[in-house]
């Protein structure tokens, strides 16, 4: 059987662990993306979620993020989700993206709305292991707003549904989602909620099965995640202790029967 390894890891724009983003030089961005790319390289994954990644912003050095990760990560294929764009002195252009180390077949990026900075949304990709399709979907939520991750979360799962409807006969699995929900397992939140529903679709679990992942330093809660459908099987979870971002990443294996 297939043996997967996927990655989720908000990087933070590449400022490492420095407070505030617009205050880390170039130089030091491109260190700190140097070493995640080592990290990466070294787990070996066939897919990678990344979540807050530059295309070409001001405040994180004005450069394409993404093809520096997949180029020094050892990554055939990458494709980003753009979910903010401004334009100007003070540009900006960031969001969610997916390395993989097979072919990335198909793609589609959905903002949750308009604003130019601090937007959220989720990219949907289906990977092409070995003739097998495996749709994985990549999301980052609202931070400050129980209401606007609910919000969000309906409209990713009526997205799901839809392509469930359209793309159900070329899947392998059921979807893989990961990403930053920018809430713990609370039953009153969006992780929960998710998990409640993806159970429509089988059996889902949830990873990591323990350990917190923010702030990466001292990390106390669990903010990133990753819903494995209930086709795959062998499953295991880790989160290194690196600290590159202020989350730390998570890692999950399985197998595709």
């Amino acid at each position: 059987m297939p043996r997967v390894r996927i990655v989720t890891y908000n990087i933070a724009h590449g400022r490492g662990l420095a407070p505030i983003q617009g205050m880390t030089s170039r130089r030091r961005i491109r260190a700190t993306l140097l070493k995640i790319a080592q990290l990466l390289a070294e787990l070996k994954p066939d897919v990678v979620a990344l979540q807050e990644i530059d295309e070409n912003s001001r405040w994180a050095g004005n450069f394409d993020q993404l093809e520096l990760l997949r180029e020094f990560g050892g990554f055939e294929h990458a494709v980003f989700g753009i979910n903010n764009r401004r334009t100007g002195l003070l540009n900006l252009c960031y969001g969610n993206a997916f390395l993989s180390r097979h072919p990335i077949t198909e793609s589609e990026n959905i903002a949750f709305g308009r604003s130019q900075v601090g937007e959220k949304g989720f990219l949907y990709a289906e990977i092409d292991l070995h003739g097998r399709r495996i749709p994985v979907a990549n999301m980052h939520l609202h931070y400050g707003s129980r209401l606007l991750r609910i919000r969000q979360l309906d409209r990713f799962l009526a997205y799901l549904h839809n392509k469930q409807l359209d793309r159900r006969h070329h899947w392998a699995v059921s979807p893989v989602v990961c990403g930053d929900l920018n809430n713990t397992q609370h039953a009153s939140d969006a992780t929960a909620t998710l998990l409640s529903h993806l159970h429509d679709y089988g059996d889902y679990t949830l990873h990591p099965r323990e350990g917190a992942t923010f702030p990466s330093p001292l990390p106390s809660r669990t903010l990133d995640f990753v819903f494995l459908p209930p086709e795959v099987v062998h499953l295991k979870s880790q989160i290194p202790r690196v600290y590159f971002s202020d989350h730390l990443p998570v890692v999950v294996d399985f197998e595709v029967p």
